[in-house]
C-alpha cells in the first residue's frame, strides 16, 4: 500500500508515476475523500474546542452557584454532534484504505519503461544452449512417452491444468525440490520454513493478493463451530506466508537482514489465461515452489535484490540450464513491485525461453499493509523493506531439464547435481 502522505504532498507525481505502467489514478476520487476528511477534522477540532470552553464555564457557573442547564445542553449538544463526525471520520478512513489498496507500487527510477513483456529488457544470459542432432521432444511428449507423466489421469480426477508423476520423473520433481532448499540453506543463508497452506483474508491483504486478485485464488469454507463460514484461501506461493511472518511485529534491527525459504504447493485459478499453455506443465493450477524470502532494511534492498537474483540463478547454473535475466518494464512488472528481475530458461522443445523464476524488490509497499517494522537509529519505528524471489518453480525447473537432457530414444540424463538425490540414478528411460 503507498503512503498517503504522498498523495496530500504531490499527487500529480504519484499518479505520473502510476501512469508508467499504464494506470490511471482517480485523482479526483482521492481529492474529494481528502477535502471531506480536512473539514470533518477541523469541524471536529473547533467542536471540542468550543465542548472544552463550555465545561471550563460550567465548572465556573457552578463554583458561583448559577444556574448552569443552558451550557449543560450545549455540551449534551456537542456531544451528539462530535459522535457524528466521529463515525463519519472512521468510514472515509475506511474509504481511503480501500482507495489505497486497489493501487499499484510505485516503479522504481530504473525500472524500465514499456508497455508490455516486448519491452522488458534483457539484462544478461548465462549458457550456450544446446545443439541437439535430433528435432527436440517438449517435455509433454517425453514424459507421456515414459509412461511417467500422466495428464489423461490427472484430468479424470481434477480436470485441466494438472498433472499426475510417476516412478523416475516424480522422483526427480522431488529431487529437485530437495536440492534447491539445500542450495539456498547451506551457500545462501536461508532459514528452511514449513508453512501453511489455507490462510486467510488479512493475510492475503498483507502481501496484496487481495483485494485486487481475488479472482486468482482458491478459496474453502471453514466448517465447524470455531469460525463456522468464514472464507479461507489455498496460497498461490509461500511468499504470502514467510512474508507475513513479521507481520504486526517490530523487528529488532540486529535482526536484519530476515532470510527465509519453504517448499510449498501453489494453488492458482489462472483467472484469465484462458487458451494459453494449455499443453503439459507450464500453467497449472496446482504446481511446486521453492520460494525466497528476504526482510530487509530499506538502505538495503538493492542490494538485497541482486543477491536474491544472484541466490536464483546459482540453482539454474548449478543444473547447467541456460537462461537470460530479464527486467521486467513499468508495463509488465507486478502489482507489488517496484522493480522485478525474471529469470527465463531455454526450453529446446519450444526452441524459447520461458520465465522460471521472478526476483522482485516490493520496498515498503507490502510492510506498510502487514505493519512489519524495525527500530532505527533513532529507536523508532520503521517500515522494513520486502523482497520475494522463486528459487525456483519445480515444475518448471523439471520441465526444462527434461527437455534440455532429452536423448534421441527418449530418455533423459540426470543432472549429476542431482543424482546423488536420486539413489545414483543417472537416467530415465521407462516408467520405474
Amino acid at each position: 500500500m503507498l503512503d498517503i502522505n504522498l498523495f496530500r504532498k504531490n499527487i500529480r507525481e504519484v499518479a505520473e508515476n502510476l501512469a508508467r505502467r499504464g494506470f490511471v489514478l482517480d485523482v479526483a476520487t482521492f481529492e474529494r475523500l481528502e477535502a471531506e476528511r480536512k473539514d470533518l477534522q477541523t469541524d471536529t477540532q473547533t467542536l471540542q474546542s468550543r465542548r472544552n470552553t463550555l465545561s471550563k464555564q460550567i465548572g465556573i457557573a457552578k463554583g458561583k452557584g448559577e444556574n448552569a442547564d443552558a451550557l449543560m445542553a450545549e455540551v449534551g449538544g456537542l456531544g451528539d454532534q462530535l459522535a457524528k463526525h466521529e463515525a463519519r471520520l472512521a468510514a472515509l478512513q475506511k474509504e481511503l484504505r480501500a482507495f489505497l489498496l486497489t493501487l499499484p507500487n510505485l516503479t522504481h527510477a530504473s525500472t524500465p519503461s514499456g508497455k508490455s513483456e516486448a519491452d522488458n529488457l534483457e539484462v544478461r544470459r548465462w549458457g550456450t544452449p544446446r545443439v541437439f542432432s535430433f528435432t527436440p521432444r517438449e517435455h509433454n511428449e517425453l514424459g507421456e512417452a515414459l509412461g511417467l507423466i500422466d495428464f489423461e489421469t490427472a484430468a479424470k480426477l481434477s480436470g485441466a491444468r494438472f498433472s499426475f508423476l510417476k516412478g523416475g520423473v516424480a522422483r526427480l520433481h522431488r529431487a529437485i525440490a530437495q536440492f534447491m532448499l539445500d542450495t539456498h540453506t547451506q551457500k545462501h543463508g536461508y532459514t528452511e520454513c514449513y508453512t501453511p497452506y489455507i490462510v486467510n483474508s488479512e493475510t492475503l491483504t498483507g502481501t496484496s493478493q487481495l483485494p485486487k486478485f481475488e479472482a486468482d485464488m482458491f478459496s474453502v469454507k471453514k466448517g465447524g463451530a470455531e469460525g463456522e463460514g468464514e472464507t479461507l484461501y489455498l496460497i498461490s506461493t509461500s511468499e504470502i506466508t514467510l512474508t507475513n511472518s513479521v507481520a504486526d511485529t517490530i523487528i529488532p534491527a540486529e535482526s536484519l537482514p530476515i532470510k527465509l525459504t519453504a517448499q510449498t504447493p501453489c494453488f492458482r485459478s489462472e483467472a484469465g489465461s484462458h487458451g494459453k499453455d494449455t499443453k503439459g506443465m507450464i500453467r497449472q493450477h496446482q504446481f511446486e515452489k521453492v520460494e525466497m524470502v528476504q526482510i530487509v532494511h530499506p538502505q538495503k534492498s538493492y542490494e538485497a535484490l541482486e543477491e536474491l537474483t544472484r541466490h536464483a540463478e546459482a540453482v539454474l547454473q548449478a543444473l547447467e540450464l541456460p537462461y537470460r535475466v530479464m527486467a521486467l518494464c513499468t508495463g509488465d512488472i507486478g502489482f507489488a513491485s517496484a522493480k522485478t528481475y525474471d529469470l527465463e530458461v531455454w526450453l529446446p522443445g519450444q526452441n524459447t525461453y520461458r520465465e522460471i523464476s521472478s526476483c522482485s524488490n516490493c520496498e515498503d509497499f507490502q510492510s506498510r499493509r502487514m505493519q512489519a517494522r524495525f527500530r532505527n537509529a533513532q529507536g523508532k519505528p520503521e517500515l522494513v523493506h520486502t523482497l520475494n524471489g522463486s528459487g525456483l518453480a519445480v515444475g518448471r525447473t523439471l520441465v526444462a531439464v527434461l527437455e534440455n537432457y532429452q536423448r534421441e530414444d527418449g530418455s533423459v540424463d540426470i543432472p549429476s547435481v542431482l543424482q546423488p538425490y536420486m539413489g545414483g540414478m543417472t537416467v530415465i528411460s521407462s516408467a520405474k
